[in-house]
């Protein structure tokens, strides 16, 4: 009888963000600190347009979101104990070492709004929290890592198990949190809502 195995698997961890906070992230609060922080960064507006971003991203502008307002800060903390879960799920060995927030950066995708398939090099986790996801907007899209590789391979079933997939589309809610090793893929579809759709991304390095 034949045996079939999974080898090389790629984990996505998804969860409540304020299920492992000690203190809880006020998502109302946090929503309004980031739009706050978009309307008043002029570096972050000129970045975008300078880059043709659509929306508004403090990635290139802003790296002190905690000092600027607490509810960064809160956020990080919880945030430290998902990745750290997440890190044993994934068993990871990090010697003497630990994983610690290198950056987090705020995104907000107005209407026809798209956010390019990349990577993000030099970290070790990836992920984003969900502050405004309005009825209609995009979800994340995240790419088999060994597709460029597939060469004559043919295109799966539509039904084919999810595991099975070259593409897999989460769709998250206000509140949670996915994880991912930073060697993935992603990429934001367009939002085709006429509302801003609001996150907030970070990588973790080994420091």
């Amino acid at each position: 009888m034949a045996e079939i195995s999974s080898l090389f698997v790629t984990r996505l961890y998804r969860a409540t963000l304020n299920d492992l906070a000690k203190k809880k992230v006020d998502y109302a609060e946090l929503k309004a600190a980031c739009e706050a922080i978009a309307e008043d960064d002029e570096a972050g507006q000129q970045w975008c347009e300078d880059n043709g971003y659509p929306g508004y991203t403090s990635y290139a502008s802003l790296n002190d979101l905690p000092w600027r307002f607490p509810i960064f800060a809160d956020l990080e903390k919880a945030l430290d104990k998902h990745v750290a879960a997440f890190v044993k799920d994934l068993g990871f060995d990090l010697g003497d070492k630990k994983l610690k927030c290198g950056s987090f950066w705020i995104n907000i995708l107005p209407e026809g709004g798209t956010h390019a398939s990349h990577i993000h090099p030099h970290s070790v986790i990836s992920g984003t929290t969900y502050v405004s996801m309005p009825k209609g907007t995009s979800a994340l899209k995240l790419e088999d890592p060994r597709l460029p590789m597939m060469m004559h391979a043919p295109l799966r079933l539509k039904d084919a198990a999810q595991k099975l997939q070259q593409f897999v589309y989460v769709k998250p809610n206000v509140g949670d949190v996915l994880l991912w090793e930073s060697w993935l893929r992603h990429e934001v579809p367009m939002n085709m809502s006429d509302e801003e759709r609001i996150s907030v991304s970070f990588n973790y390095e080994w420091a």
